[in-house]
């Protein structure tokens, strides 16, 4: 049987864009926060947030640790990012 899309959260897309506006960074210096520059071009980022694209497991988690919340909060729509990010450190 043939599988059709994966499924994704809808709302993911405009929670990864909040975060890079919430903490004032443009497309690249998010990337470079992400410690991925090496990994992905900054054009991802644009792709992320416009639910073209979708980062790995792994670039989520770099996402959530930034910002200083769980992934919870960024796969589920159902739940909303704090109105304060505490922009965390990279590990």
């Amino acid at each position: 049987m043939a599988r059709g899309p994966r499924e994704k959260p809808k709302r993911l897309a405009e929670k990864l864009r909040t975060i890079r506006e919430r903490l004032g960074l443009s497309q690249s210096e998010l990337l470079k926060r992400l410690g991925a520059e090496g990994r992905m071009a900054y054009h991802r980022i644009s792709e992320f947030e416009s639910g073209k694209g979708e980062p790995s497991l792994i670039v989520l988690l770099e996402y959530a640790r930034l910002a200083g919340v769980s992934t919870d909060v960024l796969i589920d729509d159902e739940r909303d990012l704090p109105e304060r990010l505490t922009a965390g450190r990279r590990r």
